[in-house]
């Protein structure tokens, strides 16, 4: 195990599971012996409002907070969302954006205006950027739900650890409770990583 401390931010609207997402990530990220430290605010989550959560591990970490320009990993779950926190991403640090636009309370109250074309900002900041339509393939697997499995899956090849062993923290969660659950969340976890690596190819070609 190296000094090197993974920063993942995660952010969304509330209801897409942003919170769980970072606790999965946390429980594996323990799991492998690393030192974590996660940390989250929640706007209004109950009716849609913004949240994020901040994951960091390594052999050992002090604080719970990513400032700006160091995330290595965005993961955006609305695609408003990933434009607003671009900023912490370090220089080469990759945005993985779910395409979905859901407009928060500051929108329809009109205090925060909804961006135009949120990907196409931060692609000219020069911001890496893999799109993946997780609305469309939780759909086309039959559960709305299976959002937050998706993208999961498709940040897997961008974590310190292997993939097997975050399915494997998701899946668990069902095995006892709900094992009706668990061949569908194999299934979105395998979509949302097949999807991502597809994605990706042209951005490390463009790279």
């Amino acid at each position: 195990m190296t000094d090197v401390i993974t920063n993942i931010l995660i952010c969304g609207i509330g209801g897409q599971g942003v919170m769980t997402a970072a606790e999965i990530l946390a429980q594996t990220a323990m799991a492998q012996g690393f030192d974590c430290k996660k940390s989250e605010i929640a706007g209004m989550a109950q009716r849609g409002g913004v949240v994020t959560s901040h994951v960091r591990f390594g052999r050992k970490v002090w604080s719970p907070v990513i400032t700006p320009g160091t995330a290595d990993l965005l993961v955006a779950f609305e695609l408003a969302e990933s434009s607003r926190w671009a900023d912490h991403l370090r220089p080469g640090g990759v945005a993985m954006v779910n395409t979905i636009r859901l407009a928060p309370p500051v929108v329809s109250s009109g205090l925060y205006k909804y961006p135009a074309d949120p990907l196409a900002q931060m692609r000219a900041a020069g911001v890496p950027v893999i799109e993946v339509d997780a609305g469309s393939i939780a759909r086309e697997l039959g559960n709305l739900r299976l959002v937050n499995t998706i993208m999961l899956g498709a940040i897997a090849d961008h974590l310190p650890f292997p993939a097997p062993l975050l399915e494997e923290q998701i899946v668990g969660r069902f095995r006892e409770r709900k094992p009706a659950m668990v061949e569908i969340n194999q299934r979105a976890f395998a979509a949302g990583r097949e999807a991502a690596r597809r994605a990706a190819a042209p951005v490390a070609a463009a790279g």
